[in-house]
């Protein structure tokens, strides 16, 4: 069984807070046990870093952009200076003052492992913690909050090789527990009702031994190239139309010979085209002038690229991001 609570009479957050004062003076005597999840929420963990800072909130989302994702009217979705892809960077203007934005923590895997600290050391019990934040998510309405930073805890689990009650062995299945938990927190919180912490009880096989914080929320994250959506549809097409080298590593590794060439075969463009795959390469012949554009274009997106040579001959080789 998982029971959650998030405890009433957390006072207002200020620059230079210890959250730990805040958090423990809140429970009761002796509540938190070992194998505990605290769950705090990342507005309460920038405000006591200060990161509340004056100015214009577009202003401030360019500064925490690292990589545009997606545009459309005043939404952007972003790559921000974390790594993690969110609406606005996370760049908040609630519960602030006016003219004032609030910037997401500038370290939530160490806060965790800070405030992971703490707790072992005034109340004697090994917790795991998390810093949570509230995100949206491709082809789903509405938010959920996830894990942005994390300290002793096993952030995935990994339930390949296992069997199910069937007989069949997984291989995919790997829920994202720091963010189940976050979501979850998020229920027994509330949006509006002033309570920054939740503690998780019931999964204490997530919380690793004392000393050991693990590999945070940063583990999360996919590397550059390895999500199949690293850009909007409309912003993959113009990145492939712009053919930047340093937009390559967004579209993955390249494809192999043989689905680069069923690519341009299925190409209505290049009709009357004759595509021949190799090894590690791919040549096109066609009579059509205009086809090498469609070709350089469609090859860019595939990790591909043109090498001239007769005009009606085009060879491909493959780029490494």
């Amino acid at each position: 069984m998982i029971t959650l609570w998030a405890p009433d009479g957390v006072g207002e957050v200020r620059r230079g807070d210890d959250l730990a004062e805040h958090l423990l003076p809140a429970l009761p005597d002796d509540t938190l046990l070992d194998g505990d999840v605290v769950c705090v929420t990342s507005k309460v963990v920038s405000k006591a870093e200060g990161r509340i800072v004056a100015g214009d909130r577009a202003e401030a989302i360019a500064r925490e952009t690292r990589r545009l994702v997606a545009r459309r009217g005043p939404l952007s979705i972003v790559v921000n200076r974390l790594g993690i892809t969110m609406a606005a960077a996370g760049v908040d203007a609630s519960n602030v003052e006016g003219g004032r934005v609030l910037l997401l923590p500038e370290d939530p895997d160490a806060t965790a492992r800070t405030l992971r600290s703490a707790i072992a050391e005034r109340a004697g019990v090994n917790v795991a913690v998390l810093v949570t934040d509230t995100a949206g998510r491709p082809w789903r309405e509405g938010q959920t909050d996830i894990a942005i930073g994390a300290a002793g805890l096993r952030v995935v689990e990994d339930h390949a090789g296992r069997v199910d009650p069937y007989g069949n062995t997984l291989e995919v299945t790997a829920p994202a527990v720091a963010d189940e938990l976050a979501g979850a927190a998020e229920l027994a919180a509330g949006k509006l009702g002033r309570r920054p912490f939740v503690v998780v009880r019931g999964r204490p096989d997530l919380v690793l031994p004392a000393g050991e914080d693990g590999p945070g929320a940063g583990g999360l994250l996919r590397e550059p190239g390895a999500d199949l959506f690293g850009l909007g549809s409309r912003e993959a097409v113009v990145a492939s139309l712009r053919a930047d080298a340093a937009d390559r590593v967004v579209f993955g590794a390249p494809v192999d010979a043989e689905a680069l060439a069923a690519m341009l075969t299925g190409l209505t463009g290049l009709t009357g085209a004759e595509v021949v795959p190799g090894a590690g390469e791919v040549t096109l012949r066609t009579g059509d002038p205009r086809t090498r554009w469609v070709v350089e274009v469609a090859a860019y997106a595939h990790g591909w690229e043109t090498e001239s040579e007769a005009p009606s001959r085009i060879r491909l080789r493959p780029v490494t991001p």
